[in-house]
């Protein structure tokens, strides 16, 4: 270990050539995002969006978040993307994600990206009772001035996404477990 201006590097050899410096800055970085990190904020998710949708504060839908996001992008606190796998290849899906993500960039609302659709259609109660499913891809959790939403995961999903921008991370990814 050396210490430069206040900062203990610690210095790891990797191969015979080759040096890798660390502080105790990058590994708070590094463990910011630890699985158990990630399953407390994925509780937390899954936590909010029940709130929210008791409370009617969710628009569910990849259009239908547009529509609101462009009359009252103020209500709006949370964007969650969300795609699984076998979405990646669909090409309207991914330009319309990278504008909602440079909307939500612009007027500060945070976003999440997260995998797991089974799951938030179990968490949403959409799990196909005949009727045809709703478009889960993209979900706005709003939170009216006037009243409030009332639940404390909300704060914990935005603790998240600050950090997470904290380290240039803009848009944070989750993977919700099916249960």
């Amino acid at each position: 270990s050396i210490t430069i201006k206040g900062h203990v590097i610690r210095l790891i050899p990797v191969s015979t050539s080759h040096i890798l410096a660390i502080t105790a800055e990058m590994v708070q970085v590094l463990t910011a995002s630890s699985p158990c990190r990630l399953e407390t904020v994925g509780r937390a998710l899954e936590d909010l969006l029940g709130a929210a949708q008791s409370q009617d504060r969710l628009t569910v839908g990849v259009y239908e978040s547009a529509k609101l996001m462009n009359v009252d992008p103020d209500s709006v606190v949370l964007c969650v993307l969300a795609a699984d796998e076998e979405d990646e290849g669909d090409i309207a899906l991914q330009i319309h994600f990278t504008l909602l993500q440079a909307f939500c960039c612009d007027n500060d609302i945070n976003i999440l990206r997260v995998s797991g659709l089974r799951r938030l259609a179990q968490l949403l109660d959409d799990t196909g009772d005949g009727t045809e499913p709703r478009d889960l891809h993209c979900i706005l959790v709003t939170n009216p001035p006037v009243q409030p939403l009332k639940c404390p995961a909300l704060q914990d999903v935005g603790s998240f996404c600050q950090e997470s921008r904290c380290r240039n991370q803009w848009v944070p990814c989750l993977e919700l477990q099916d249960r």
